[in-house]
């Protein structure tokens, strides 16, 4: 299956998604039906892992938008529980050196890309296409997003934006607010800085920029700076304020 965000990426487009945190098949549908371009699960946060995502990941395809896996850190094993139950892309948080963002590269793709283990599972379609084919398909439509978010990593995002095999470089705010000693404050002038000093690294690297938003005047002021990746809020978050907001109109009428 061609992986659609990458593919509107590459062609320049803006792509939308929220961060999935509940493990509820029906909510990713309903995401996929009504036009987000993908959806980030999140098994980093919160106690999914690489089975109870596996239906996650099924109701993003049926739905057409893209299934995309934050593992729990940069290692290799991790990286190919995700891979291998089907997510099209990764976030890999904490990337702060060259060193790390080349081992997510090479764990994220098969030989002669990386050293990726190669098995039959769900995401070769369980051994039933040629294996050559189906190898040389998950090296080209796999996307592996690494995060920008400790002071760290921004001093040295310039090596780590060049690195072959790194496809995005995505901007967690929170957590780069916190390393800043500012947490939380995202447009404390500092964080300004920063957050205008890495998109400004990862555009000079020819990469798409990613950033995490929590409102719809928030997603159209980073589209407007220049990142095209917007990830808008969370899925439980997104549903708590909905139904707030319509309790709230209820209770106004009596």
């Amino acid at each position: 299956m061609v992986n659609k965000l990458k593919e509107k990426l590459q062609s320049g487009e803006v792509v939308v998604g929220p961060f999935v945190g509940l493990n509820c098949p029906d909510l990713v549908e309903i995401m996929g039906i009504v036009g987000f371009d993908f959806c980030v699960i999140d098994t980093e946060h919160g106690p999914m892992n690489p089975e109870s995502i596996q239906h996650l990941i099924r109701a993003a395809e049926l739905s057409g938008m893209t299934p995309v896996v934050r593992v729990t850190e940069a290692s290799p094993t991790n990286i190919l529980r995700v891979l291998d139950v089907g997510a099209k892309a990764i976030h890999v948080p904490q990337v702060n050196d060259v060193q790390t963002a080349q081992m997510v590269a090479k764990a994220s793709r098969y030989y002669p890309e990386g050293m990726r283990g190669a098995a039959v599972p769900r995401a070769l379609e369980y051994g039933l296409k040629p294996l050559k084919e189906a190898l040389e398909e998950a090296n080209r439509d796999t996307m592996v997003i690494v995060h920008c978010e400790n002071v760290e990593g921004l001093s040295r995002l310039e090596e780590i934006a060049s690195v072959s095999g790194i496809d995005m470089i995505f901007v967690g705010p929170y957590d780069l607010s916190q390393s800043l000693g500012i947490p939380g404050q995202i447009m404390h002038p500092d964080m300004r800085e920063a957050v205008g000093r890495a998109l400004s690294i990862i555009k000079g690297a020819g990469k798409p920029a990613g950033i995490f938003v929590t409102s719809v005047d928030e997603a159209v002021q980073r589209i407007q700076e220049g990142f095209n990746y917007v990830a808008y809020s969370l899925d439980s978050l997104i549903f708590g304020l909905a139904c707030k907001e319509q309790l709230a109109k209820i209770k106004e009428s009596l």
